[in-house]
């Protein structure tokens, strides 16, 4: 396909590629150039869509012109949308400036069809939610996206031939990344739909023998949710509390193994609070209990950690793309063959996947997930040594600032991306309300008819005025030394201010113990 061919809505896309070799949004610190991965031909492609991209003033005029015809040849037509034309604002080369003003204006359609200029962008510290998209990875995908768009599941003619060869070396990086086999990597939409397929597979499949099920108190609320289904079903779970640490009695688990207990399902890493649980001695626990099966939630985990299902006797272990920077919507289960697993599929139709998950292959996400997974492996240590880094910056300039502030979780038991603060005598709402240009999270599990404090930090043994006042900071491979400076000025800032405004915090600078007043009820 000729570059003056490539539809209209693909050429963001390719601008977004483009950036890779000309601005090098990566930092010095990786090894492999992008503009490795960019072809000669996909480089004169992305040079015409540039150079089309820095006339929008023409793009706007050829488009009026073409509105104008049409609407002269047809009252009901509609206006073109010159957002169509325009590039998307790539977010690591926008992270190059603190405040995050961007260099090139995207364009907003409004009900006039008038045009209107983007506002500055928030610094984005919210890794657990979701990461950036790798311009590698994107890279990597894009030919799948254009011309390579085959059926994998087609077994007549190239086009199938070549996606699947692409599938299937994609899937290859996803096992070597966990150090599993090739053939025990199922693909799925993302950790939510593993962890379902997980839980309520396993115990449905063996639900004739054994219908108890054990899990902890902190996991995702997709594991506890799947975890009610099952009980309404008939099952019986335990929930395991945690340690003030973050981490499970081990000693407890051993105890609570029994007989009829078919599935234990604790996660590798907490979204929450970053706490690293220790799947190796989990692993040799549930070992020796024949017939019961060791699940994890590694959503959080897997390239941020190593994580090797051999050594720690993982036999189902949950993943998500867009947690290491790859596409969102897909994701894997690996599913032990050797001893095997058996699952009662929740998807039925043509048998892919090993039976396990019908439906045809997405082809680009899988491929780009592949890319993610390759790329994680190979920068796992130099990630590891950055976040550790900027976080343990972060974390000094805002306690070298601010008093009673408390860590949630054991800082040398979790994973260093995941910072969460308690900033006592505030409200985590009234925080976030005040860093409108940081994207964050708070620990405060909100929704718009509760306000609840986070049941993960409650389990820590958090008060709830702590649990309401916690902010959750996630760090990532883009993450700047410019960005976190800014942060930690600006949270010093908020919190000075916001405790200025608190009778509580007048109280406690007065000596007062909160603790020994006697509240009453009104």
């Amino acid at each position: 396909m000729k570059s003056t061919h490539i539809p209209r809505l693909m050429r963001s896309s390719l601008r977004l590629a483009a950036h890779a070799p000309s601005k090098s949004p990566l930092p010095a610190r990786f090894v492999t150039s992008t503009s490795q991965y960019v072809s000669q031909s996909r480089k004169a492609e992305m040079a015409e869509v540039v150079d089309q991209a820095a006339r929008p003033s023409d793009l706007f005029a050829s488009q009026s012109s073409a509105a104008a015809a049409s609407s002269s040849s047809s009252s009901s037509a509609l206006p073109i949308n010159p957002q169509a034309t325009l590039d998307v604002i790539d977010p690591i080369v926008l992270h190059q400036d603190p405040l995050h003003v961007s260099p090139v204006p995207e364009l907003r359609q409004t009900e006039d069809t008038q045009p209107q200029e983007k506002v500055a962008r928030p610094i984005y510290l919210d890794m657990q939610a979701t990461t950036p998209l790798d311009p590698r990875v994107l890279d990597a995908m894009m030919p799948f996206m254009t011309n390579q768009y085959g059926n994998p599941h087609s077994k007549t003619h190239a086009y199938g031939w070549e996606t699947e060869k692409a599938v299937e070396a994609a899937r290859s990086h996803v096992a070597d990344l966990i150090g599993a086999s090739t053939k025990d990597i199922i693909f799925t939409s993302g950790a939510t739909e593993t962890n379902n397929m997980a839980i309520k597979g396993v115990s449905r499949f063996y639900k004739e023998r054994k219908r108890h099920i054990i899990t902890t108190q902190t996991e995702h609320k997709c594991v506890l949710d799947s975890c009610r289904v099952l009980q309404d079903e008939g099952f019986e779970v335990t929930y395991l509390p945690v340690k003030e640490n973050g981490l499970i009695d081990l000693q407890l688990l051993a105890d609570s193994i029994r007989p009829d207990t078919v599935l234990v399902s604790i996660m590798a890493v907490n979204n929450e609070i970053g706490i690293i649980q220790p799947l190796k001695e989990i692993g040799e626990i549930i070992r020796r209990h024949k017939g019961v099966f060791f699940h994890t939630d590694a959503a959080q985990a897997v390239g941020k950690i190593p994580i090797d299902v051999e050594e720690m006797q993982i036999d189902l272990l949950s993943m998500s793309s867009h947690k290491i920077y790859g596409p969102k919507g897909i994701g894997a289960a690996y599913v032990r063959r050797r001893p095997r697993v058996r699952l009662e599929p929740m998807m039925n139709g043509g048998g892919q996947e090993r039976g396990l998950r019908s439906g045809t292959v997405p082809a680009p996400l899988v491929v780009g997930f592949g890319e993610a997974c390759r790329l994680a492996k190979l920068e796992i240590q130099n990630d590891h040594e950055h976040v550790s880094r900027l976080s343990q910056r972060l974390h000094d300039k805002i306690t070298s600032s601010c008093t009673h502030i408390v860590r949630n979780g054991d800082a040398t038991l979790g994973y260093p991306g995941c910072l969460n603060l308690s900033f006592e005598y505030i409200e985590g709402e009234s925080l976030l309300m005040a860093m409108k240009d940081v994207a964050l999270s708070s620990g405060s599990a909100c929704t718009s008819a509760s306000l609840e404090p986070s049941y993960v930090l409650r389990a820590l043994g958090a008060s709830d005025e702590n649990a309401h006042s916690s902010l959750r900071f996630g760090i990532g491979r883009f993450t700047t030394e410019k960005e976190v400076d800014y942060v930690a000025d600006k949270i010093v800032d908020v919190v000075t201010r916001l405790r200025e405004l608190s009778p509580l915090w007048e109280m406690v600078q007065e000596g007062i113990d909160l603790k020994s007043i006697n509240w009453s009820q009104h």
